[in-house]
């Protein structure tokens, strides 16, 4: 029974520590780019974006498709260093595990 406790109490700090790592990340950013800077993306650890940056060199009116392009790239760019980042900070919960929902 004496085991089963201690683990009990290892869950609990386990399920703290995370809950402040998951706090951290919110705090943490990454900056993505395309068409060689013309486009940035921001985005916090929680997958949110904060901020997109356009050059006007990359604004023509006849070519919307490729700015539009351009912003999806980044984006997307952003987002998986995002996902890097929370892998990076959260994996020494899991060890490697590829544990569903956890975060």
């Amino acid at each position: 029974m004496k085991n089963m406790g201690q683990m009990m109490k290892q869950m609990q700090k386990m399920q703290k520590d995370m809950a402040k790592a998951q706090e951290a990340l919110k705090e943490k950013t990454v900056e993505a780019t395309a068409g060689g800077g013309v486009v940035t993306v921001v985005a916090s650890g929680d997958k949110r974006i904060l901020d997109v940056k356009i050059s006007e060199e990359v604004v023509d009116p006849d070519d919307v498709e490729m700015l539009q392009d351009l912003i999806l790239a980044a984006t997307n760019d952003a987002l998986a260093k995002v996902d890097a980042l929370v892998e990076q900070d959260m994996g020494k919960f899991t060890k490697g595990m590829n544990i569903p929902g956890l975060f």
